[in-house]
């Protein structure tokens, strides 16, 4: 509607203002027709934007469901949490744009429709009455015969009065009309500038939701991946599992006796069939388990256990020759006896033995029937053990010189290490092993909710560990880190937790000491290992021999001038130089604790980073505590040359090996167009160029799918294992192999 209407043409009456009018009519409809219209539409989309709210709500309720399925998972709990909260915030914030629309249309558009175009079409019927009066006037004033004086005069006065009525109204409806066009403008306007900004306000707040989450959403893709890949390994372990499982099956083998461990020690269990004790003397097959001196049997696992013996200490074995049935023996007790079978002659044997061992067991262990840790099996049940697991995967690996029940008695063997990091917990039975402490059980899972990115928990019992990780752990431990990470706590009067402290007091203090980093002082000096106490403790750096072929633009460690101020030192400049020879890791986790980047460039030195530095020291221990804390096996420095080119030139085939382990680039170039195995068989080193070669030939076999033998971990662990006890012979060179 652009129609503007000139006051004198509404006294004139013209024919052009009568046509003005009209138009304007047509266009003041169709507007109303138009904003009724908009009016539907927006309440539709309010109603449905509030139906699919409701929708939202209601699937955040079932992911908070699902979050409450089974055991919990810290992991998963916390991402739950942490998107259904943005969930909520954005449907909130949703719900607000919702109210601003439904608010602006009855403001602006609804307050158009009810009050302007009232106003207007109140106008438009008096206009249109005093026009049908002013024609009637003049009509009947135009018809008066001239002999007719008083009717003259009357009609003429009353043709004014009509003239002056209808020029009145017609005024205020071209008035009318003017404040409608002006009014829609600047309404429909308002309407739309006010909708955009609500529609601003609700997506700002999204981003603004998302931004918030950013880190964590790219910490949980890294989780994620490292998720897939466990869950890769595992789906194959059970696969070969499946397969020798199977064969075994279609073999006709008898399922095994298995050994477990249990609250009272190690128990053995198996089906066997029992006779009833009634007068029908039915057999029944049940699952029968030995343990905490007791001969037990269940029909299902949720089923509560039936004790057959009390103390194994009051009953005898013997066989039954004389039964109806094979393979049958007998535990008699002073006040009943239990006829079982088995289902072969082997078997028979084996269950025989083992009452025999825990009988034998439970009389010279009868003094430890009150500890918690006292009641164990007896070496009967390990020696039946090592015939009844033979090809399940070796059960009791973990107890053997070298497993991982080794394992943690080394690392809780270092000074600090017996009690828990973080609450001083006995018996510590997890590690973090980017930080290299230990830590409780409940510490490990609050430790685990910080993200890989502040600890990474292993546990101490369960998990494998390389050689040069057990080394790392206990180079470190909790009293080195500990005068780090707790340097202030004194100072500050802050109360360290206990071992009974509540879960939520021992996240509280984890969260300050290692998240907001509370208790550090400032940047330490240069100091040896176990806060300066001695000299460095742990394998020294093996200096390369001299190569029969010189090494052009090959990193060298360049011994430092020594620093009246190294505090001072930028955080990363402090990592590289204590990465440097001899390297020092007390002072290598200081940096890292003051926001050190793992992955800092010296400039100086040829764009370096703390990694190579460590690589020129032929330092396993600090090269593995980098790359524990996330250091890139990849970076090059100003050659394109990366940590494996620079253990590859200077012989250090152990960190070679360590660098392959880690997913180091075969395919690299330096600037000169030289791959690690180039620089290998240039230099002459036999075992790296056997490492590369093999590491080539694997790459090649995944790449086309195959699984490949086990020859190729096989060399790696015992080149590893040598880097870890005997670094010495790994510094040869094919030339030290002739002479061997």
């Amino acid at each position: 509607m652009t129609v503007k209407l000139d006051f004198e043409e509404c006294l004139k009456d013209s024919p052009r203002f009568r046509a003005s009018i009209e138009l304007v009519e047509a266009e003041v409809s169709e507007l109303e027709t138009r904003l009724e219209k908009l009016l539907k539409l927006g309440n539709g989309l309010l109603e449905s934007g509030r139906h699919y709210l409701a929708a939202g709500h209601a699937f955040i309720v079932g992911i908070c469901d699902l979050a409450r399925l089974g055991p919990p998972e810290p992991m998963m709990a916390e991402c739950l949490d942490k998107f259904t909260e943005s969930l909520r915030h954005k449907l909130d914030s949703h719900a607000d744009l919702l109210d601003a629309t439904q608010h602006t249309l009855q403001q602006q558009i609804q307050t158009l429709v009810k009050e302007g175009l009232r106003g207007f079409r109140e106008a438009r019927r008096d206009f249109w009455r005093g026009a049908e009066s002013l024609e009637a006037a003049l009509t009947h004033n135009a018809e008066v015969p001239r002999r007719r004086t008083q009717e003259a005069e009357e009609a003429g006065a009353a043709l004014k009065t009509a003239r002056a009525g209808y020029r009145g109204r017609a005024l205020d409806y071209a008035l009318q009309i003017n404040v409608i066009e002006d009014k829609r403008k600047f309404d429909i306007m308002e309407f739309v500038l006010r909708l955009v900004e609500a529609q601003a306000t609700h997506f700002q707040q999204g981003h603004e939701e998302l931004s918030r989450l950013a880190q964590y959403r790219k910490d949980l893709g890294g989780q994620l991946h490292q998720l897939v890949l466990n869950s890769a390994r595992e789906k194959r372990d059970m696969e070969q599992r499946h397969v020798l499982l199977k064969q075994k099956e279609l073999g006709g083998e008898e399922p095994e006796p298995s050994l477990k461990e249990g609250p009272g020690g190690l128990v053995m269990e198996g089906h066997l069939f029992k006779r009833a004790s009634n007068a029908f003397k039915t057999w029944s097959r049940r699952w029968f388990t030995i343990q905490s001196n007791q001969l037990v049997y269940q029909k299902k696992y949720k089923d509560p256990v039936t004790v057959v013996v009390d103390d194994l200490r009051l009953c005898t074995v013997k066989l039954c020759p004389d039964s109806e049935r094979r393979f049958c023996f007998e535990v008699v007790s002073p006040s009943k006896s239990c006829l079982l079978q088995a289902d072969s002659e082997r078997l028979l044997q084996l269950w025989i033995n083992a009452v025999q061992s825990s009988i034998a067991t439970a009389f010279s262990q009868a003094h430890l029937d009150d500890s918690p840790r006292g009641s164990v099996q007896g070496s009967g049940h390990l020696a039946i053990g090592s015939a009844a697991t033979m090809g399940c995967g070796g059960t009791t690996r973990g107890r053997e010189p070298g497993g991982v029940g080794h394992v943690a008695a080394q690392v809780q063997s270092v000074d600090g290490n017996a009690q828990c990091c973080d609450c001083r917990e006995p018996a510590p039975e997890w590690a973090s092993i980017n930080l290299g402490v230990t830590l409780c059980i409940q510490c490990s899972g609050i430790h685990r909710s910080l993200g890989v990115h502040f600890s990474k928990v292993r546990s101490l019992t369960l998990d494998s560990w390389e050689p040069e990780l057990v080394k790392l752990m206990c180079e470190l431990g909790n009293v080195v880190i500990n005068q780090i990470y707790e340097a202030r706590v004194e100072a500050m009067a802050v109360k360290k937790p206990g071992p009974s402290c509540s879960r939520q007091e021992k996240e509280a203090w984890i969260h300050a000491k290692y998240v907001e980093k509370k208790f550090l002082t400032k940047l330490p000096e240069i100091r040896g290992r176990r806060g300066g106490r001695g000299p460095p403790r742990g394998q020294p750096p093996v200096p390369p021999k001299p190569s029969i072929r010189p090494q052009p633009g090959s990193f060298r460690s360049k011994p430092e001038p020594p620093s009246d101020d190294l505090g001072s030192l930028h955080p990363g400049a402090l990592l590289f130089r204590a990465a440097g020879h001899p390297p020092s890791l007390p002072t290598m986790a200081d940096a890292l604790a003051h926001g050190a980047d793992v992955n800092w460039v010296n400039g100086g030195q040829e764009n370096a980073t703390p990694l190579i530095q460590a690589t020129a020291a032929n330092s396993l221990l600090a090269c593995e505590f980098l790359l524990q804390n996330g250091a890139n096996v990849n970076q090059a420095d100003n050659h394109g040359r990366g940590p494996l080119h620079h253990a590859t030139i200077l012989g250090h085939t152990g960190l070679a090996c360590l660098f392959l382990k880690r997913g180091a680039d075969l395919g690299a170039r330096d600037s000169e167009g030289r791959d690690p195995l180039t620089i290998a068989m240039e230099a002459a080193n036999a075992d790296i160029v056997t490492l590369l070669r093999l590491a080539k030939m694997r790459e090649a076999e995944v790449a086309q799918g195959q699984a490949g033998d086990e020859t190729y971990l096989d060399i790696f662990r015992d080149f590893s294992l040598m880097a870890s006890d005997d670094p010495e012979k790994l510094s040869r060179r094919s030339y030290d192999l002739h002479t061997l």
